[in-house]
């Protein structure tokens, strides 16, 4: 038996038929494997959900406590056995509780990578190579042009400019789940430890994180302005908040912001400049090109199966050299420059 004669994409997602189960499904089913937290992947609604403790309890977060009628929780590393299935959630390296879902079958094995990186992160526990008969990668940043550069390079890039303006406040636009966290931790490591400022809409998670054991430091809610003048008291501090902040009304209580904007997206200087972005700050939580095709040769399969991106680019690559691969094509996982990345 073939692992396509028992996985294969259906309109809800990917379906693992001797499970009755679908991994990181689009719409409400009876039992989903989910990957990650991240809206495209973790959706309220689902009968049962199996995830590890992280993601769950974001989950909660995000949706309420009721956003399944059962959730189970399972642990890096630890197998469990499901009818004729071993099931085992691995490290993906891409946010907290991220994971890479494994699944035996009558002797053949499948990972579900979901979405991960290779790149440097304090905040996660580093992507786990595990082989496999199938693999099923990401494609998001899956075209030659993206090579994503040192986490910390950024980091420094930003402190330089920010030593060249100490007039004026810095404001980076981060996703609340991972980014923020990621690039607040990295800021800690290259010196920095005043209080950062935080949109609201960060708090949450970056208080879960810290209760995961993820230190962040000093954390405060970004003071109001007084009436009739400007919060000069934020000049030289850092402010963050999610990107869709840049340019509302809440923005205009910085003083002459240094607007950033953390993303594996910012290497295409058309979507800062569409952003008003003066710092781009290339810092993605997926695998760009080079990591991707690392990883499938870290991992090396019998066969890949593309997803979520740029399958064809990739697709392509695979070919040419020799490994057997097939694009999913699942509706309702195509990425666009909008995604979290």
């Amino acid at each position: 038996m073939n692992v396509s004669d028992w996985a294969y994409p259906q309109k809800q997602g990917l379906y693992i038929a001797p499970l009755d189960a679908y991994i990181d499904p689009v719409q409400p089913v009876a039992r989903a494997l989910i990957t990650h937290g991240h809206a495209d992947h973790a959706r309220a609604g689902h009968g049962h959900v199996i995830a590890t403790p992280q993601t769950l309890d974001i989950m909660a977060r995000r949706y309420g406590d009721d956003f399944a009628a059962k959730t189970t929780s399972m642990d890096y590393g630890k197998t469990r056995q499901l009818g004729d299935c071993q099931l085992c959630f691995i490290s993906a390296g891409h946010v907290l509780g991220s994971a890479q879902i494994c699944i035996t079958h009558k002797g053949k094995t499948l990972i579900a990578a979901g979405d991960y990186k290779r790149k440097y992160d304090p905040t996660v526990i580093p992507f786990e190579v595990r082989s496999c008969d199938v693999f099923i990668t990401e494609a998001t940043f899956g075209l030659p042009v993206f090579t994503h550069p040192d986490p910390l390079d950024e980091i420094a890039k930003l402190q330089k400019i920010r030593a060249l303006f100490p007039d004026r406040s810095c404001f980076i636009g981060a996703y609340s789940l991972g980014k923020a966290q990621r690039v607040i931790s990295l800021l800690r490591q290259s010196g920095y430890h005043d209080p950062i400022y935080l949109h609201g809409a960060l708090q949450s998670l970056c208080d879960y994180y810290q209760s995961q054991g993820i230190m962040l430091g000093d954390l405060s809610p970004l003071p109001e302005k007084p009436r009739g003048k400007s919060n000069k008291e934020l000049a030289g501090h850092i402010i963050m908040g999610p990107p869709s902040a840049i340019g509302s009304p809440w923005a205009n209580r910085l003083p002459d912001p240094i607007i950033c904007f953390a993303s594996g997206w910012m290497q295409v200087k058309a979507r800062a400049k569409q952003r008003f972005v003066e710092v781009p700050l290339i810092l993605s939580d997926h695998a760009d090109w080079h990591d991707i095709l690392k990883t499938i040769e870290d991992v090396n399969p019998a066969e890949v199966w593309i997803t979520h991106g740029n399958e064809e680019a990739l697709l392509h690559e695979l070919q040419k050299r020799g490994r057997p691969a097939r694009a999913l094509h699942m509706v309702g996982f195509e990425r666009d420059e909008g995604d979290e990345g």
